[in-house]
């Protein structure tokens, strides 16, 4: 049993360089604690996201941690040139040391795409032409491609990762029909959603997973506050809840529209109550999360500890809660139960 963490680094209403240097702080804690990767996703024109380069964020933070791997979760593969995407993931293995992984997608928001110049109707064949050329890039010594959004001739592959021949790639799957590639390409896999439902993912993973691929990370993402008692834990995140939905929803709402696939509550007492968050004591905590984790026989859980204008001392006593209580806890049901 492995344990990450996802971070939007949405707009928490400090100024910027406070806001940067308390994620590095929290980095720091992850990386002093056992945690297994930070996970970072990929937003544009909206307070979703305040580091919306990935891979400037996650350079700075190769130089303030030793152990905890990188993983930006996902890129949004349309909106970026494949050969340089290509060179900086290994300039990212190198300067990590080898500790860099990366998810790949075609983007949740029409809007972002199209602020980005890219059609929202062209994301999916743009996505697979740019996976195709990364493909080309992480095996030969040359790429030439004749494609409909990209045109290369002939370039040298004058860098190459630390992790030959390519870093450990992540999928984000919302059922078992999109789980049937990435476990074939033996990428780690992220599911949201009720337990239930991920366990038919999870399962269908293991069962079409190729050969050297059955001991994949396959997890959940999951809101976590922790604290010393449940009430202190929910009014935490509660007073924090409100911004983020807010800068969830705001490019949504500018565009007078509704996101399709995910969305949020209102409070996060109903979070807790769709099983998509928790808060509480640690044993709570540990109850809930490893009743799910059971329930959908996985090997990762991917809390997002920080969010909205939550205060910087209250998100690290729950991080440290969470590693010192809760993880402990989880592993020990784990190894005696259903890893």
């Amino acid at each position: 049993m492995e344990f990450g963490i996802f971070d939007q680094i949405d707009c928490s209403g400090r100024p910027l360089n406070i806001q940067y240097e308390q994620r590095m702080e929290l980095a720091e804690l992850y990386d002093r604690s056992g945690f297994h990767c930070l996970h970072q996703s990929e937003h544009h024109s909206t307070p979703l996201s305040m580091a919306p380069s990935q891979n400037v964020f996650l350079a700075s933070l190769a130089q303030r941690t030793k152990r905890l791997r990188l993983c930006p979760l996902v890129y949004v593969l349309p909106i970026h040139h494949p050969m340089r995407l290509a060179e900086e993931i290994c300039m990212l293995d190198h300067l990590s040391n080898g500790r860099f992984e990366f998810g790949i997608g075609r983007g949740a928001s029409p809007f972002e795409l199209e602020a980005l110049g890219v059609p929202a109707e062209s994301a999916a064949e743009a996505y697979a032409e740019s996976y195709a050329i990364l493909q080309k890039y992480f095996s030969s010594k040359s790429v030439t491609h004749e494609g409909k959004y990209w045109t290369i001739r002939d370039a040298p592959v004058t860098m190459t990762p630390l992790q030959a021949p390519i870093p450990p790639m992540w999928y984000v799957a919302a059922s078992p029909e999109s789980i049937v590639w990435p476990a074939k390409q033996g990428f780690n896999v992220i599911c949201g959603g009720p337990a239930d439902k991920v366990r038919l993912i999870s399962d269908r993973y293991r069962a079409e997973a190729g050969p050297g691929n059955e001991d994949a990370l396959v997890g959940i993402w999951r809101f976590v506050v922790v604290a010393e008692t449940d009430a202190e834990a929910l009014q935490t995140a509660e007073q924090a809840w409100s911004r983020f939905h807010d800068s969830f929803y705001l490019l949504w709402r500018v565009h007078a529209s509704e996101p399709q696939r995910l969305k949020l509550p209102g409070s996060f007492a109903d979070v807790v109550a769709s099983g998509f968050g928790v808060a509480g004591s640690p044993q709570t905590v540990a109850k809930v999360l490893t009743r799910q984790a059971r329930a959908g026989n996985l090997n990762y859980l991917m809390s997002h500890f920080m969010f909205g204008d939550m205060p910087h001392e209250q998100a690290l006593k729950s991080v440290e809660l969470f590693a010192s209580e809760v993880m402990p806890a989880i592993r020990k049901e784990a190894s005696g139960g259903w890893l």
